[in-house]
C-alpha cells in the first residue's frame, strides 16, 4: 500500500516542487505562475527556514507543498519574528483527498517544534479554519492584504511555556519577494 510521506524539502525537490506549483496555480494568462518564482526567490533569501519547507510525497513523487518563511511584525517599539504560510499547493490529480491538509499540518507542527508562535496566511478561510486560523485583524495584525478581510488570517501556535503571553499585534513585514505576487 502506498502512503503519503511528509518531510522537509531537499535540494533534489526543487524541480518537482516547481512542477506542483506550476500545475496547481496554472492560469491561461501566464506561462509560469508567480508562485513558482516566489518560492525560488524565498529559497535564496534570509526568510528561508529549510525545516519549514514541507513536501508531501506519494509513490515516490512530490504531490504537495507547504512553505513557512520568516516575516517580522513591527510594533511601536520593536519587531518580533513570525511566519508566513504560502504558497500551499497540491498536484491537481491529488487534490481533495487530504494531501493539502496533511502537508500544512506537518509544516505547522514543525514550526511549533521550533518554538515559533505566530503564523499568517492569505487564503481560503474555509480551508485554513480547520487549523485554527482566524481573522488577523482581530489579533491587531495589518499587512498589504488587510483590506481583504477574512482571507487575511493568523494563527497562534502553542507556547513553549504555559505562562508565555501571546505576541502583540502590529504591521506584518514581508520579505521583498512577496511584493511580486
Amino acid at each position: 500500500m502506498t502512503t503519503l510521506r511528509l518531510r522537509p524539502e531537499n535540494p533534489a525537490d526543487e524541480a518537482p516542487v516547481a512542477r506542483v506549483l506550476a500545475t496547481a496555480f496554472a492560469r491561461p494568462d501566464v506561462a509560469t505562475p508567480p508562485e513558482v518564482g516566489l518560492v525560488d526567490e524565498l529559497r535564496h533569501s534570509d526568510a528561508w527556514i529549510p525545516e519549514l519547507a514541507m513536501v508531501a510525497e506519494y509513490g515516490g513523487e512530490v504531490v504537495g507543498y507547504a512553505l513557512l518563511t520568516r516575516v517580522r511584525v513591527r510594533t511601536d517599539d520593536h519587531t518580533y519574528p513570525a511566519l508566513a504560510l504560502g504558497p500551499v499547493a497540491v498536484a491537481p490529480n491529488r487534490q481533495r483527498i487530504g494531501h493539502g491538509t496533511a502537508v500544512v499540518q506537518a509544516a505547522l507542527d514543525a514550526a511549533t517544534e521550533l518554538g515559533e508562535r505566530l503564523v499568517v496566511v492569505l487564503g481560503d478561510p474555509a480551508f485554513y479554519r480547520r487549523f485554527g486560523f482566524g481573522r488577523a485583524d482581530r489579533m491587531g495584525l495589518t499587512s498589504p492584504w488587510s483590506g481583504l478581510g477574512e482571507p487575511w488570517q493568523a494563527l497562534l501556535l502553542p507556547p513553549s511555556t504555559t505562562d508565555e503571553p501571546p505576541p502583540p499585534g502590529g504591521e506584518v513585514l514581508f520579505p521583498p519577494p512577496w511584493a511580486k505576487v
